[in-house]
């Protein structure tokens, strides 16, 4: 376990205002740390997450880990399904409302047109804080365990969120049909 004072730095600091994307993109540092994504109620009403303590109106969804925080949340999350969890999730959610399209390259992504409808979604609807540490990994799991995000699947606990989550990240995946002989 991780000593207390980090985990309630890191906690006060994904728990403050969040920052919309536009303006995260440009302040992120490029050091190591930890994020949360953050959506008012109406956005994923069925994913109710704790509210933001600096903005009443957000409700988190998602925390991750990144060795370079700008870099993993503007080259990944914001840009490449291929590489980032959140990215698929949320495709897998949105499939049925917004005919996302996905194809294999060495993995399941999104067409790139889908690929910038989905960033252009993200923009409208999320918003983001992180809190920069040097050692982001054992730190994510205890944040995770102590927030409840319900995207990340241990974040969600057991039942029908969770079910909810992973069934959307297989919807992603089966849209895409067969994985193609290599």
């Amino acid at each position: 376990m991780l000593d207390d004072p980090t985990v309630q730095w890191a906690t006060a600091d994904l728990l403050s205002a969040p920052q919309t994307l536009g303006r995260a993109a440009s302040a992120l540092p490029t050091t190591a740390g930890v994020y949360a994504w953050w959506a008012p109620p109406e956005v994923l009403p069925s994913f109710p997450g704790p509210v933001n303590t600096g903005d009443a109106g957000r409700r988190l969804l998602y925390v991750g880990k990144a060795g370079r925080l700008r870099s993993r949340v503007v080259s990944n999350h914001l840009r490449d399904s291929g590489r980032s969890t959140l990215r698929r999730t949320l495709a897998g959610l949105l499939m049925p409302t917004e005919s996302y399209r996905t194809t294999w390259t060495d993995r399941v992504v999104l067409i790139p047109e889908d690929e910038q409808r989905l960033t252009h979604w993200m923009h409208q609807h999320l918003a983001l804080t992180w809190s920069e540490r040097p050692d982001p990994v054992p730190l994510e799991k205890e944040l995770i365990s102590e927030l409840h995000p319900p995207l990340n699947v241990g974040g969600a606990g057991h039942g029908a969120i969770q079910d909810r989550v992973k069934q959307a990240r297989a919807f992603y995946y089966a849209s895409a049909g067969p994985r193609p002989d290599k």
